[in-house]
């Protein structure tokens, strides 16, 4: 099967600190894989790296082949873990922005998307909670006709009721021909979506498996070797 993203001996330093150390991984088309680590771990870094928002001090990221840069922004949806929208939009306001700046905003996707999560194109962002503004976010980045999705942190900070909906909206609205990379370090929740897991310790890949192979190997719920891995830190 062809290779979506390769992550090639990646290292970026931020002065002398390493936030990555010699870092490399491939994603497959077709799959949820899980970024797990601990605040600190790197995982923002590389969502960022592959996003094309910064670059490696060393090593190699591509998408389909194509070196991470404008051309493969085209190819890559990023949520990040702080919300795009402005707080005098309203959810229309916000999908019309979305649609200007990106040519494979699908309209028709994210209104429906929007009805699944329960939101109106004449609520006021600043007026959602923060679970239904997760929703909103969850929308615009899931609506781009992209390849590969990245999403930083979505179920960061929301109640589990709002946890439930962005999860089931991903398996709802996912496009079975792209992958979707989400980093988070709340486990509990969110493993029954993934088929494979890398887990980030100090900026270095401590694991990368799939996640049947993994219960089936160590007998154990990924949230359970989660807690194990990352006892000390």
């Amino acid at each position: 099967m062809d290779e979506l993203l390769q992550v090639q001996d990646v290292t970026k330093k931020f002065g002398s600190k390493h936030a990555l150390n010699h870092v490399s991984f491939t994603l497959e088309p077709g799959k949820i894989t899980g970024l797990l680590g601990s605040n600190g771990s790197g995982k923002s870094t590389i969502m960022k790296l592959i996003a094309g928002l910064s670059w490696p001090s060393s090593g190699r990221v591509t998408v389909l082949g194509v070196p991470v840069g404008a051309e493969s922004k085209a190819l890559v949806s990023f949520m990040p873990d702080v919300p795009v929208t402005e707080s005098w939009m309203k959810v229309g306001d916000a999908l019309r922005f979305q649609q200007d700046f990106y040519k494979d905003f699908d309209q028709a996707k994210a209104l429906r998307m929007l009805d699944f999560m329960k939101l109106r194109v004449e609520d006021k962002v600043r007026t959602l909670s923060k679970g239904m503004n997760e929703r909103l976010q969850l929308t615009l980045a899931l609506s781009r006709r992209a390849r590969l999705y990245l999403l930083d942190e979505p179920i960061g900070g929301v109640d589990p009721v709002a946890r439930t909906k962005i999860l089931n909206a991903l398996m709802e609205f996912y496009e079975e021909d792209s992958s979707i990379l989400i980093s988070t370090h709340l486990v509990t929740d969110i493993e029954r979506i993934f088929d494979e897991v890398i887990f980030l310790k100090n900026g270095e890949i401590v694991l990368h498996q799939e996640v049947e192979e993994l219960r089936a190997e160590h007998g154990k719920s990924i949230d359970e070797l989660f807690r194990e891995v990352y006892a000390e830190c």
